[in-house]
């Protein structure tokens, strides 16, 4: 089933063939026909249809589907055409201004056309501010402007719209009694006058800043400059988010996109296009503070446009630079198909993720464990299961795995052949919501010398996302050696390691989270992180503690550091999908900074 992202997608790519066999749900909502904008009825369903929206996260209704019903569920079942003289989009956004108050910010009213016959319009409800509650006038299903004394709120409730019952309605106004106080009969008639004063038939034109006073000359000005952009008038009084002062522009020529002008200081202004900024407020929707904009931060320009000018994003952008939110720095990418995709800006750390020490708990511990630990903060992943199929490809795949090849190439380079060929279910959790898998290079006499393992878990209790997992462990250098025919295994030299960290990221990266489908189409609720991890965790004499100097060779990275360290550590923030080059670039420079981190002041890429 497709998620929202997907469904917009699909229609911006002009292709609306491929929502069908899709269920109406939350967030679509299909009609036969375009609403009629002289029937009153059909009005007042449209206000109603895109109010609910606007109070549940947003959807998108799709003009021109027809559905049938299986089990109780609507399925977009064919596509009924709808002709373009009989439209008028412009129209369509001036009723939903004038009957939905406030007027939802971002709406979009647009073709999807293959050119084959399959052609329908759809209204698109982006997120909206958090906290905002959006009414319409009750219902009568007669000409005239909306009436200014009745309030109705309707909501999405699975796949059908309904009208929020006078008891809740009562209970939020009560709700807002209590935080306010209850106004005066004085301020009662003064709040009338106001709303009578500022119906949309008698409302005069905005202005550029107006409701914001501090900020309408700046917010004035860069309109002006960049004025040539198509920018159209102001569809609503400006208002705040956080530290920018943001208005919503209509476009210069009908048929084209909308705008939002953003003025966050100490960033220039910028104006971007609708449908990129209703990109940017999706990629941040999922986060757990429930702000999007206060997620992923706000959109900074290019290199050659930081001279503090303002600056355009255009509907046909492939790439918005973010910053500024809790997610730290990011960037957000068009795929070919005209789908957004937010990722992080490649960032180092030392700070430990939550389940950075999972899986440990084996009696006795290695001696030397070499991790990538990958967590993917993948929005709606309690969902997923483990398929039959997905694990036994897996099954199939690991002993032809790259982490299968780290293994058998540390013994290869010492003369042996011990190949990781063999793997077994376990020891940990094997289910719908988690995989777990281990091959172990053993020694003549059984004993067990080197192990790789594979993990990973959906969220559990104590985790909100899920976790893969690639281990290499040096279980007993001794018995290594035994099954080596006596050449020593440890020390490993630091290329070595460099080498499987590699390899254990990318089968925690890659590998490891098809089981659960392709991850190219799962959006972010958070930055994904990678953790590589070096530690020495027991000594062959219990009464020694263990260090990592005992079982690496860190001659490579120069002098300095710490001989009795036992553990070192990096955290990437980054996309964990890429190309293997710049895998292979990007361990080197984590490696690097951790390196210098634990007093390795001298170590360099060029180096490693």
């Amino acid at each position: 089933m497709m998620d929202l992202e997907a469904v917009r997608a699909a229609l911006r790519a002009q292709k609306p063939d491929l929502l069908l066999e899709q269920p109406e749900g939350q967030w679509l909502d299909a009609k036969t026909v375009p609403y009629e904008p002289r029937d009153p009825r059909a009005v007042e369903e449209l206000a109603k249809d895109v109010c609910a929206f606007a109070n549940g996260g947003g959807g998108v209704l799709v003009l021109g589907i027809g559905t049938r019903v299986v089990d109780d569920v609507e399925i977009l079942d064919r596509i009924i055409p709808v002709d373009r003289a009989s439209v008028d989009r412009d129209q369509i956004r001036k009723l939903i201004r004038a009957h939905v108050t406030p007027a939802p910010r971002g709406v979009s009213v647009e073709w999807s056309d293959d050119q084959q016959g399959c052609r329908v319009l759809y209204i698109d409800v982006p997120a909206q501010q958090a906290g905002t509650l959006f009414v319409v006038a009750a219902p009568v299903g007669k000409p005239g402007a909306p009436r200014t004394d009745t309030v109705a709120v309707p909501v999405r409730e699975a796949d059908g719209t309904h009208w929020l019952a006078r008891t809740e309605i009562q209970r939020l106004l009560s709700a807002g009694v209590a935080a306010s106080g209850m106004p005066t009969a004085e301020t009662l008639s003064r709040l009338l006058r106001e709303a009578v004063a500022h119906s949309p038939s008698e409302q005069a034109a905005v202005r550029v800043g107006q409701g914001l006073p501090e900020w309408e000359r700046e917010m004035r000005e860069a309109y002006e400059e960049l004025a040539g952009a198509g920018l159209g008038a102001p569809v609503g009084e400006a208002y705040r988010h956080g530290a920018a002062a943001l208005q919503d522009l209509g476009p210069a020529r009908d048929g084209e996109a909308g705008w939002v002008l953003c003025v966050a200081p100490p960033r220039p202004p910028v104006v971007i296009a609708a449908p990129v900024w209703q990109a940017i407020v999706t990629a941040g929707r999922s986060d757990a503070g429930g702000d999007p904009l206060a997620a992923v931060g706000y959109p900074v320009p290019p290199p050659a446009g930081e001279d503090g000018r303002a600056w355009v994003v255009a509907a046909d952008a492939v790439r918005v630079d973010l910053d500024g939110g809790r997610w730290g720095a990011g960037r957000l990418l068009r795929s070919q198909t005209g789908g957004w995709r937010w990722e992080p800006a490649v960032r180092f750390s030392l700070e430990q993720t939550r389940s950075a020490r999972q899986w440990t708990s084996q009696v006795p511990p290695p001696q030397l464990r070499l991790r990538a630990l990958v967590t993917l903060p993948w929005t709606g992943a309690s969902a997923l299961e483990i398929t039959r199929a997905r694990r036994q490809d897996l099954e199939q795949q690991l002993p032809h795995s790259v982490l299968a090849g780290a293994v058998t190439l540390l013994s290869q380079r010492r003369g042996g052949s011990l190949p990781a060929a063999r793997w077994q279910a376990g020891p940990h959790d094997n289910s719908l919501h988690a995989a777990s898998y281990t091959s172990v290079v053993t020694a003549p006499d059984g004993r067990p010398a080197v192990m790789a393992a594979a993990m990973i878990t959906l969220p559990g209790v104590m985790d909100s996302a899920v976790v893969s997992c690639a281990d290499v462990l040096v279980e007993d250098a001794a018995a290594w050696m035994a099954a080596l025919g006596g050449h020593r295994g440890v020390p490993l030299g630091f290329e070595e390691v460099q080498d499987v960290l590699f390899q254990a990221w990318e089968t925690a990266a890659e590998l490891l989270p098809a089981v659960f489908g392709d991850p190219a189409l799962r959006r972010w609720a958070a930055p994904p992180t990678t953790e590589l991890r070096l530690s020495a965790e027991r000594y062959d004499d219990v009464d020694v503690t263990p260090t990592l100097s005992s079982f690496v060779d860190f001659s490579p990275l120069g002098p300095g550091g710490r001989s009795s360290r036992q553990e070192m550590a990096v955290t990437i923030t980054a996309e964990p999908s890429m190309r293997r080059v710049e895998r292979q670039d990007m361990v080197r420079r984590a490696v690097v900074h951790m390196a210098q981190a634990f007093g390795h002041v001298h170590a360099e890429a060029g180096l490693l």
